[in-house]
């Protein structure tokens, strides 16, 4: 349901000059949402998630792809904005960032295998990214995308 709902509504997006950063589709109670997570280099203001609703929503409904009522919200990614293309972390490379792995891994031969790593984003390829991790040990890591359960950028205030 969420990758139709992405290939429908990027070219919207794009006419709007913001990136698609993520489509939600959950039950939450007795409601159900759709969430179109958004952004753009500044980040994205009030006006460009009300536009792109008012745009987006006679589309969905058209499209019927739905079948049962919903709520659609269109949003900001927030500050531990979601990486999930490679795209993303290429354009990411020196901001902090949290990862998690699928499986517990000891990637520095730490003699513990864990699932959460945190620090520098150094470098970002097709394949494989590296962290520089900023705790007492410190050290770098290098994942393989398809190693990795999820990615988010780990604002530090």
């Amino acid at each position: 349901m969420t990758e139709r709902v992405a290939e429908l509504v990027a070219p919207i997006i794009e006419e709007f000059g913001l990136e698609l950063v993520d489509v939600e589709y959950k039950r939450e109670r007795s409601d159900w949402f759709l969430r179109l997570f958004i952004d753009k280099p500044g980040g994205v203001t009030l006006d460009d998630c009300a536009d792109l609703s008012r745009e987006v929503d006679p589309l969905l409904e058209v499209e019927g792809l739905i079948p049962h009522a919903y709520r659609l919200e269109v949003s900001s990614p927030g500050l531990d904005r979601p990486l999930k293309k490679a795209a993303d972390f290429v354009r990411f490379v020196g901001e902090r960032v949290r990862v998690k792995s699928r499986d517990p891994l000891d990637p520095d031969h730490r003699g513990h295998a864990r699932k959460t790593f945190r620090g520098i984003l150094q470098r970002a390829d097709d394949e494989s990214l590296t962290i520089a991790q900023q705790d007492k040990r410190g050290g770098e890591v290098t994942f393989r995308y398809d190693e990795l359960a999820e990615a988010n950028l780990d604002p530090q205030f």
